[in-house]
């Protein structure tokens, strides 16, 4: 294929074709041939799994590591797989030593499962979770980087951002914030959830101590397919969250990393999922995948553009200025502000049920938005139905 065709494209996903499914940000959808390349590894393992498991296993994963750690930029070393991101956060957030009055450093864009990790951890330890406010619309990078930097304190150990946040699909400078944390002596985690296969992601560039992506999402790897990426110098903080053979491994068990080691076996596992992520890659390599990026997005800035003159609201982003390339404010997911709703979940309910649009509605900070994620799959057709849909329900 030497161009992006949405309608072909339709053909490569298993998604019920009576709707308009604009929600890839939430859980992903994987293509037919990475979904034969993962159910192939299904079929090795069930052939002969002592075999598999006991034999073959670390090889299999230093392989699909070694694809990975060409696509983020990182070596396959300072790599492992875990089920998800969330997964990957809670690894560094108990593997941190954390005791009373240590401040984890974040803003009030975050993920819920993330803030709730948080809680959980400062109130077994007595540390603070802090949550700086962002405004939406921001201004500038600049003014979102001095914003969260103003949370800063002598007793702040970790800075903990997303790179696409989930709730307002806002890109945070995290390079830039991971610069100035690594000169002021402060652990850096990135919570990478939306951003591999969304918008080019190079881990080197980043500079984050940890980040943790999702594969499963805009990479189109199948569900439990997610990394954690350390820093060298830093991996020695890492515990197992879960302790099993990886732990003190033998040699002839080693990965000859101890970082990998520990994380990389926790006991009897399908790593199927992982196993077909260099499927994934090379599904967007064949299709041409920045063009089909660059195709979702311009159709998604029509969509906001639709929306935002039918409710007369203000944009949640600034406005663009002819970029892409991995620059700006959002990619191929983004919200726009809805009219406050009496009951944000049945109109959610009501969307889907009357209109077969399959889009998430969130209540952030006391507004009501919708969260428009536009994946290759996705048509003109769709976002009319969209349209469609709220001209009558507002």
């Amino acid at each position: 294929m030497t161009r992006f065709d949405s309608h072909q494209f339709k053909d490569f996903f298993l998604l019920d074709p009576s709707m308009s499914f604009l929600n890839h940000g939430s859980f992903g959808a994987c293509p037919k041939p990475v979904m034969d390349a993962y159910q192939a590894w299904q079929r090795r393992l069930e052939r002969q799994p002592v075999q598999f498991l006991g034999v073959e296993f670390a090889g299999h994963m230093q392989i699909a590591r070694q694809a990975l750690g060409l696509y983020l930029n990182a070596a396959p070393e300072d790599l492992v797989f875990v089920h998800n991101a969330t997964f990957g956060v809670n690894v560094i957030a108990r593997s941190l030593k954390l005791g009373p009055g240590d401040e984890i450093l974040s803003c009030d864009h975050e993920y819920g499962a993330c803030d709730r990790t948080w809680q959980f951890v400062c109130q077994k330890s007595g540390a603070v979770y802090i949550r700086q406010p962002i405004p939406l619309p921001p201004k500038s990078p600049e003014e979102i980087l001095e914003r969260v930097w103003r949370g800063v304190t002598p007793r702040t150990r970790l800075l903990f951002l997303s790179h696409i946040t989930s709730p307002t699909a806002l890109t945070l400078p995290v390079a830039e914030l991971c610069a100035r944390s690594r000169q002021a002596g402060i652990l850096t985690l990135i919570d990478g959830a939306h951003a591999p296969g969304q918008i080019p992601l190079n881990l080197q560039d980043v500079g984050a101590d940890f980040y943790t992506g999702n594969c499963h999402k805009w990479m189109m790897a199948p569900k439990e397919a997610a990394f954690l990426y350390a820093r060298r110098e830093v991996q020695e903080l890492v515990e197992p969250l879960v302790v099993s053979w990886g732990w003190q491994a033998e040699p002839d068990f080693s990965s000859g990393s101890q970082f990998v080691d520990y994380l990389q076996w926790r006991g009897t596992d399908d790593p199927s999922a992982c196993l077909a992520v260099p499927a994934a890659i090379h599904f967007m390599q064949e299709h041409h995948w920045e063009q089909v990026r660059q195709e979702c997005h311009t159709l998604l800035e029509q969509a906001l553009h639709r929306i935002n003159n039918l409710t007369g609201l203000p944009p949640a982003y600034p406005p663009e200025d002819g970029f892409y390339q991995g620059n700006g404010f959002y990619h191929q997911m983004a919200i726009a502000e809805l009219p406050r709703q009496a009951d944000l979940r049945a109109f959610k309910r009501r969307l889907y049920e009357e209109y077969r649009v399959e889009a998430p509605c969130i209540e952030w900070n006391g507004r009501h938005f919708i969260r428009i994620s536009v994946q290759g799959y996705n048509t003109q057709a769709d976002i009319d139905r969209l349209l469609g849909a709220l001209e009558k329900m507002l």
